[in-house]
């Protein structure tokens, strides 16, 4: 995620008590390429350490961010290690060398700082150098233009659906070309009362236009992409049971911690070595659907996937993700060619933006907010977009 934020410089925590905890990582038994349920795990040793559990009072730590200890009141060389995990928001878990444990001190006080991992940020760097003038015309400026489309045919849609998400399917299967089709409603995934996770409206729509276009254009290739990888591990799910698995692969960033993925969408990854990978661009190409969040999609471009090779992009909850995070997909992956469709909620927002500077000058305006407040969109036409009235899940 793109992550601007003046809370790092400066930023110190002094007096720091220091603990060593275990936690089971999982090891794979065999040579083979995707992972299954019965692979061991392993105890390794983090350090761990408690930190304000309020966002507003220290930086917002992600996985593989940089942690640097020293001891207090010694003027040495920090200990740097990266972060693996932050567990209920206030406990830090920090993988260092084998330097550091060997000196140790469970009584000693540290002190702390951070640092964040650029990959990201270089990301959403490159993907707005890259924005060329057919996605600044068809996808970031869009205009009333006299659209394609496709002829409408007989379809079989999910009885489920009501008759909003219904029309809203069929206006994106009619699709042939830019400009982006825009659906509001709910954020697409929700939590039920059991901690289980469901599609709400919007994300069913997004379901059941996959699922049409998949059945319906022998030739599709269909780019899902959301801000969490929690939403796409949602979607992977109710997509397998329709979609089998040698036409649909979900791509996951490098270093993902393995036992965050759910064992039922294993086989959809592929993991080699000891992190995530991507086959390479012939592989690859073969799959109908592949399913990523905003910035791991950048290692399809990575792999020599090209702008156009996907008939469909779906930029699910847009309206949660900076506006440099959606470009990541779209400049590397989208042409003059492609049917993009976004999804965002009203009065949804990216938590990632915390730079006073970079909010004052537009950053925390998502692309799914800009473009709804554009005169293409704000006038409801349903050739553009769809209004998804919130009445619970689906």
């Amino acid at each position: 995620m793109l992550l601007l934020d003046q809370k790092w410089d400066g930023f110190e925590m002094k007096n720091v008590s220091l603990e060593l905890h275990k936690a089971a990582i999982y090891r794979r038994k065999g040579g083979y390429k995707n992972l299954i349920e019965s692979d061991e795990k392993d105890d390794k040793v983090f350090v761990a350490f408690k930190i304000d559990s309020i966002p507003e009072r220290r930086p917002f730590l992600l996985s593989r961010d940089f942690a640097f200890v020293r001891p207090s009141g010694r003027n040495i060389e920090p200990f740097q290690g990266i972060i693996y995990r932050v567990v209920k928001s206030n406990l830090v878990l920090v993988e260092f060398e084998e330097d550091f444990y060997l000196e140790y001190d469970r009584a000693c006080k540290y002190d702390v700082k951070f640092s964040f991992n650029r990959v990201c940020l270089k990301r959403a760097h490159q993907a707005i150098a890259v924005a060329s003038d057919h996605l600044l015309r068809y996808f970031l400026f869009p205009e009333r233009v006299p659209q394609i489309r496709l002829a409408p045919t007989r379809l079989s849609i999910s009885h489920e659906l009501d008759r909003e998400q219904v029309s809203a399917v069929r206006q994106i299967l009619s699709l042939k070309c830019p400009p982006p089709y825009l659906v509001e409603g709910p954020v697409s995934v929700t939590k039920m009362g059991d901690n289980r996770k469901r599609l709400s409206r919007s994300g069913v729509v997004v379901q059941e236009a996959v699922l049409q276009v998949y059945r319906t254009s022998p030739s599709c290739r269909i780019l899902v992409c959301a801000p969490l990888n929690n939403t796409c591990d949602v979607f992977t799910r109710s997509l397998k049971t329709q979609i089998p698995e040698s036409d649909m692969f979900r791509a996951n960033a490098a270093f993902r911690e393995l036992d965050g993925v759910p064992f039922d969408i294993l086989p959809s990854c592929l993991y080699e070595g000891e992190c995530f990978s991507c086959p390479p661009r012939v592989e690859i190409s073969k799959y109908k659907v592949i399913l990523s969040t905003f910035m791991s999609s950048f290692r399809l471009h990575g792999v020599g996937i090209v702008a156009g090779h996907f008939s469909h992009i779906f930029l699910v909850d847009a309206s949660s993700a900076t506006e440099p995070e959606t470009l990541v997909t779209l400049a590397n992956l989208a042409n003059e060619n492609t049917v993009v469709v976004v999804t965002g909620a009203p009065r949804d927002h990216s938590g990632w933006v915390r730079s006073r500077i970079a909010r004052y000058n537009g950053l925390s305006c998502s692309y799914f907010e800009r473009l709804r407040e554009s005169e293409l969109y704000n006038g409801l036409d349903p050739k553009f977009m769809t209004q998804l009235q919130e009445r619970g899940t689906t």
